[in-house]
């Protein structure tokens, strides 16, 4: 993949809560000169464990081969349904960018809290690996897991992406639709932005 490629595509991916059971996943194809050309949706279990299944079923049922990359806020969705990176990229064939916005020690104390003894869910959290923080052009800190895609690549494509402030915008146009999706159809409640610690 050329990162410096005009017509480069990333399918963009959030989420927004549905209610108490399920999440409403977006997936916005976005060009690199941020034109929109595509859209596909899934739902996630709230709490469940389908979150990777889910991202992969939305980038199959878009039925698209000139997508380059995907960017997914967060790797942990839908109170603790953890995607697994490496996964989507080895199904997809495309790199993998996580983005996640804020600092923390991590979340490894509110999985054994919420989840006693899931030792697969505390697993797959800790397979993530580390975020690295990337400084955007627009001042803001990005903290950043990649797969199949060199760091310097990811945080290239970052910058590439990002208007303003600290969110992509393939990201960012994605939550959005899944917030007004969530909305339309008489849902309640809505992910928080950072939920991937």
């Amino acid at each position: 993949m050329h990162v410096a490629k005009s017509g480069l595509r990333a399918l963009g991916i959030a989420e927004s809560y549905s209610g108490r059971e399920a999440s409403t996943l977006a997936g916005v194809v976005m060009r690199k000169d941020l034109r929109i050309d595509g859209a596909a949706f899934a739902r996630v279990t709230v709490g469940g464990s389908d979150a990777t299944d889910a991202v992969v079923r939305l980038f199959t049922r878009l039925a698209r081969r000139d997508i380059n990359l995907l960017m997914i806020g967060g790797s942990v969705i839908a109170w603790y349904n953890i995607i697994d990176p490496a996964a989507v990229h080895a199904a997809t064939g495309l790199p993998v960018i996580v983005a996640t916005y804020e600092e923390s020690e991590g979340l490894d104390e509110d999985i054994r809290r919420h989840f006693p003894g899931d030792v697969e869910r505390l697993a797959a959290y800790r397979r993530l690996g580390d975020r690295l923080p990337v400084r955007l052009r627009s001042g803001y800190t990005l903290f950043v897991r990649s797969w199949g895609i060199s760091p310097e690549d990811a945080a290239r494509l970052c910058n590439d992406f990002t208007y303003e402030g600290r969110v992509p915008e393939p990201i960012r146009v994605a939550r959005l639709v899944a917030r007004g999706v969530v909305r339309s159809s008489g849902c309640v409640g809505f992910a928080p932005d950072d939920h991937d610690r």
